[in-house]
């Protein structure tokens, strides 16, 4: 997996990780899931060019980036 560093785009932490193909871009969110929902807080995931997965986190109802986003930013770049 290759990955870059979160950064802020307008009210979000945006991040782009870079799998091997699309088999392990899909390991990946699956792997996101049971976390997100263990702290009900669920971020924008899309799946690009078969093998990239943007993470896009922002707390909806202040409409800002907050530490819930932060602290679950760094449990996502845990994950193997």
């Amino acid at each position: 997996m290759v990955k870059n560093q979160w950064k802020k785009e307008n009210n979000s932490l945006v991040k782009t990780f870079t799998f091997k193909g699309f088999v392990e871009a899909v390991d990946f969110v699956n792997k996101i899931v049971p976390l997100v929902e263990k702290v009900q807080h669920h971020p924008d995931i899309e799946i690009f060019s078969y093998k990239k997965v943007k993470v896009k986190l922002t707390t909806h109802e202040k409409d800002k980036v907050t530490a819930r986003d932060t602290s679950l930013s760094k449990k996502i770049d845990k994950i193997k």
